[in-house]
């Protein structure tokens, strides 16, 4: 008996790991295309970025009234790596690409929001 029940375990466990994987295999599939970064500064758009169509990391610098940030794009993340603000928790923050948390620098002002592309 006890050749049978490890056997219809292994069994289990098998048929088990095959579905959670084709699961895993279409979550993916049908996952949106990309991610979009929105730069905003006081509220305002000052630009969308299609980070699935970066293809090599570039760093450009977003200058405001209330001082300057360098963010960094790469394929599929942003993030910000230099900034004049006094503390720099948007520089420490590192880079986002999922869309839970923005990137905020308050003294400028500079929100980094991540969006699925649908």
């Amino acid at each position: 008996m006890k050749g049978k029940t490890w056997k219809g375990k292994t069994v289990f466990w098998a048929v088990l790991f095959a579905l959670l994987a084709a699961g895993g295999i279409g979550v993916y599939t049908l996952r949106p295309a990309g991610t979009v970064a929105v730069v905003s500064v006081d509220g305002e758009l000052w630009e969308t970025i299609d980070l699935a169509a970066v293809a090599a990391p570039y760093e450009k610098t977003v200058q405001t009234p209330w001082g300057w940030n360098t963010i960094r794009v790469s394929p599929g993340a942003i993030q910000v790596v230099d900034a004049d603000c006094p503390n720099h928790d948007c520089v420490k923050q590192g880079a986002i690409s999922d869309g839970a948390i923005p990137i905020v620098c308050l003294p400028h002002r500079l929100v980094i929001e991540t969006e699925r592309d649908e």
